[in-house]
């Protein structure tokens, strides 16, 4: 039997008037999705009714917190202290959550976005904050992280982690991505991402900007919705992953597979 994974995409990140990816074609493709809470983008209404769709086409939900940076797409670093970064997850959860619960569902996953995201791969004060709020919110809420200091904090409190992997987006050599203020830190090439994709599902293996290959254990792809052309490629990265014997599936599904396989 194949490998199993998740395929989920950033959705719901519009503001107001503003729509940013066409979130209802790439819910036909990804099994769970990333909702942002409202600090980098969403708000009231777009929150609704992103959790309404996912509901209704059966896709896991869950929380895409970030740093207060709704101008800058929570893509800037900010001089946040750990207790204000746990605070802040915490209120940016419990605001889907309302959302879910109203539409009786649950979110299954938090998923730190954009330079919160990375942060937390590397400083262990932000991981232990973003592990702790985690935890006392729900000790079966599973952790998306990259590998690094937030999966090894998640780990630590027995919470379920699902690895993500990032296609389209360059790797050094120790793991982190490559800032995307440096050329060729994000990937355009259709079939480049589609071969790597496969590659991380099914030898475990990604090439680096150093051009060595980075063991990765990809329990979910990361499929972004805001760049040309991304709902075509979501398409044929799920195409491509089937028929090469992949089962795509919720990160429920894949994370107890591997429970069972170990």
């Amino acid at each position: 039997m194949g490998p199993t994974v998740d395929l989920v995409a950033d959705l719901g990140e519009g503001f107001g008037a503003y729509s940013m990816g066409d979130d209802a074609a790439l819910l036909e493709v990804v099994s769970s999705a990333n909702i942002a809470c409202g600090f980098h983008a969403g708000d009231p209404d777009i929150m609704s009714a992103t959790v309404t769709e996912c509901v209704r086409r059966g896709v896991s939900i869950g929380a895409h917190p970030s740093f207060p940076d709704l101008r800058g797409f929570g893509r800037r670093a900010m001089d946040l202290t750990a207790d204000e970064v746990r605070n802040d997850v915490l209120y940016q959860f419990g605001a889907l959550s309302a959302f879910a619960s109203y539409h009786g569902a649950d979110v299954v996953h938090l998923a730190p976005h954009g330079r919160l995201g990375n942060l937390v791969a590397t400083r262990p004060d932000y991981a232990e904050a973003v592990a702790d709020a985690a935890a006392r919110i729900n000790p079966d809420l599973i952790v998306l992280a990259q590998d690094g200091e937030l999966a090894d904090a998640a780990a630590a409190r027995r919470l379920p982690v699902g690895i993500v992997g990032i296609a389209d987006r360059a790797y050094e050599a120790d793991g982190t991505l490559v800032p995307r203020s440096r050329p060729g830190a994000v990937i355009h090439d259709p079939s480049t991402i589609v071969d790597r994709t496969i590659r991380m599902v099914c030898e475990g293996l990604i090439e680096t900007v150093s051009g060595t290959d980075l063991p990765i254990i990809a329990d979910t792809i990361l499929l972004h919705g805001d760049t040309p052309g991304a709902v075509q490629l979501a398409r044929q990265v799920r195409t491509e992953l089937e028929r090469a014997g992949v089962t795509i599936a919720p990160l429920t599904q894949v994370l107890a597979a591997k429970v069972k396989a170990a």
